[in-house]
């Protein structure tokens, strides 16, 4: 199969689909590998690795025109989307649910659009949404601890504290793998955790592998109202896998809270989950609302790209080989779990929560795919 890694060209995204080592395994299976010129220099990537990998470097014309299955990190943006057509599978995170005017391009264009982080284990496990969840949820605190800082609007508060003072406290709103990894790096910088969850069984896993150095309490509109009163930096984690994140937070509760919290919405792209949320760049990453600071980054591992790069390419690679090898009907029909990556075929949505997101008629995969292995 001609598989093709065009250059993201959203603000501020470093990242790319595909690392030279990942090209390499490819090739070495006999596919060709394209590659638009410079896609991975913002990883610390050169073409001369590609190259040396066996990929040929082309054009941006080229990648989008002449792959069969093209990999992005991050969804087509309007100057792409005349480059959609019918015959192309698009392999990247798409976080449509949010996302109007690209569901309808997607549509329209007629494409096989499957989607990162709706690919969904039977034990539930999102395989390839998980190192990005895991990355963002490391750089929540940082991002929280940094936008603490009074000349940056903060309240001024030093999230470990010191001998004598209180360490600063972070709320984190929901359990799951970016609640986890940002509860890991808010302890190691030494501040008081709590985590907002509604399953008794995963507050109970947390409080164990956390070994006690967090507070857990079941998540509750009432619960919110009171626990974003006390906190420095609250943390938005919920996910809903394909579908808007819940509102949890609304412009009501901000006036509760102390002047100079720091929000940072990880569910950005999936809608965000406080209400006065709106995506934010790297460039120009926070914003005010009633004496809150918002961080509210659509694209947050992008900032690390080096190590996003390599992470995501260790998730996705079983999966862009499966569809190479045997085709998208062939490979979603061996793995169920990629068969619910697959939110948009033939100009139909096949992802039930997107079709519901946007209330639009929603065809089971099975009706537009055959499935038979």
């Amino acid at each position: 199969m001609r598989i093709g890694v065009a250059k993201e060209i959203k603000t501020d995204e470093y990242r790319v689909a595909l690392t030279p080592a990942g090209a390499r395994e490819l090739v070495q299976k006999g596919h060709e590998v394209l590659v638009e010129a410079g896609a991975g220099e913002g990883s610390a990537m050169p073409d001369a690795d590609y190259v040396r990998a066996g990929a040929q470097m082309v054009s941006v014309d080229d990648v989008w025109g002449r792959a069969e299955l093209l990999l992005k990190v991050k969804e087509p943006i309007e100057p792409e989307y005349k480059r959609l057509r019918d015959d192309l599978v698009l392999f990247t995170y798409l976080h449509i649910a949010a996302d109007l005017p690209l569901t309808q391009a997607l549509v329209d264009s007629g494409i096989k659009a499957v989607a990162y982080e709706t690919v969904e284990t039977a034990d539930r496990r999102l395989p390839l949404l998980a190192p990005m969840s895991e990355i963002a949820g490391r750089l929540a605190p940082q991002a929280g601890a940094y936008f603490l800082e009074k000349p940056l609007g903060g309240r001024g508060v030093l999230l470990g504290g010191v001998p004598g003072v209180a360490p600063g406290r972070v709320l984190i709103l929901g359990g799951g793998v970016v609640g986890y990894n940002a509860a890991v790096i808010a302890i190691g910088l030494g501040a008081h955790v709590t985590i907002l969850d509604k399953s008794i069984d995963r507050m109970r896993y947390l409080d164990e592998i956390l070994s006690g150095r967090v507070s857990t309490l079941m998540s509750s509109t009432l619960q919110i109202e009171s626990s974003i009163r006390e906190a420095d930096v609250v943390i938005g984690a919920v996910l809903v896998p394909g579908a808007r994140a819940p509102k949890l937070v609304t412009r009501a509760m901000l006036k509760e809270m102390k002047q100079g919290t720091v929000i940072v919405d990880v569910a950005i792209d999936q809608g965000g989950c406080f209400e006065t949320s709106h995506p934010t760049t790297h460039t120009d990453p926070v914003y005010e609302v009633d004496g809150v600071t918002h961080y509210c980054v659509a694209n947050m591992p992008g900032g690390v790209p080096v190590s996003s790069t390599k992470a995501l390419t260790n998730a996705t690679l079983p999966y862009v080989e499966a569809i190479a090898d045997y085709g998208l009907a062939g490979a979603v029909g061996r793995d169920p779990a990629l068969a619910l990556g697959v939110n948009v075929l033939d100009g139909k949505i096949t992802y039930e929560p997107v079709a519901e997101a946007h209330g639009l008629d929603y065809t089971p995969l099975e009706d537009v795919l055959s499935l038979a292995v």
